[in-house]
């Protein structure tokens, strides 16, 4: 029982910039093929970095206005002259965040989230950009179905990865929230089997009334030799 990897989700072909790619052309890519980045990479096809619309706009942000006013913006010293720049090497963010084929979607949503980005280019173990994997991909392994989340759970997960006997544990699954009922010998299994179900791809939510013959984490209690 694994995660879906990145390579299963990620998009395959890439809209790329290289970096003497003008900030028109950048715009003019996003605007053809709704974007709102795109990695830069040199002739191999190595990761430089990305351009995102976020990088376009501050290089506009201490732009004056048709009057010449200026709107009080003013960028970070590590910022200054981003306005003067013309191509992707000059606008882009490097190095840039990258993911792997092989992550899964779990290691890959946190990555996500600790460095505050809505898609990662992936590359292989030279470098090179092979894919790209946005939020909305990360999402899609909740399109299961109820019926294809109760079968790995019970096959997968509770027969093959647990060993325990098809009538232990009843699963229902309703719109991705799974429910397990039964019992177990020992109190101490309960939040494994919680857990290695919680972790099935396309699940939202787990509530358990999983009864037990012995409580083995009580210091007193010892379950039968």
């Amino acid at each position: 029982m694994e995660h879906r990897t990145v390579f299963e989700v990620m998009t395959h072909s890439v809209v790329t910039a290289a970096p003497t790619t003008s900030f028109k052309e950048i715009v003019r890519l996003f605007a053809d093929h709704d974007i709102s980045a795109v990695p830069v990479v040199d002739e191999d096809r190595r990761l430089l970095g990305v351009v995102s619309e976020a990088d376009l706009l501050r290089a506009t942000a201490e732009l004056p206005d048709l009057e010449g006013r200026w709107a009080g913006v003013r960028l970070l010293s590590q910022e200054r002259g981003v306005s003067d720049a013309e191509t992707a090497a000059e606008l882009m963010t490097a190095p840039a965040v990258a993911a792997q084929p092989g992550w899964n979607l779990v290691e890959t949503a946190r990555t996500m989230h600790r460095k505050e980005v809505k898609r990662l280019p992936v590359v292989d173990e030279t470098g090179r950009l092979v894919g790209i994997v946005s939020r909305s991909d990360l999402l899609r392994p909740f399109l299961r179905s109820d019926t294809a989340i109760r079968d790995e759970i019970k096959h997968d997960v509770l027969a093959g990865t647990l060993r325990l006997a098809p009538d232990v544990l009843r699963v229902a699954v309703d719109d991705g929230v799974v429910t397990l009922t039964g019992r177990v010998d020992v109190r101490a299994d309960i939040p494994v089997i919680v857990r290695l179900c919680r972790s099935v791809d396309g699940v939202v939510a787990l509530h358990e009334s999983i009864d037990y013959a012995y409580d083995n984490l009580a210091l007193d209690v010892e379950p039968p030799r």
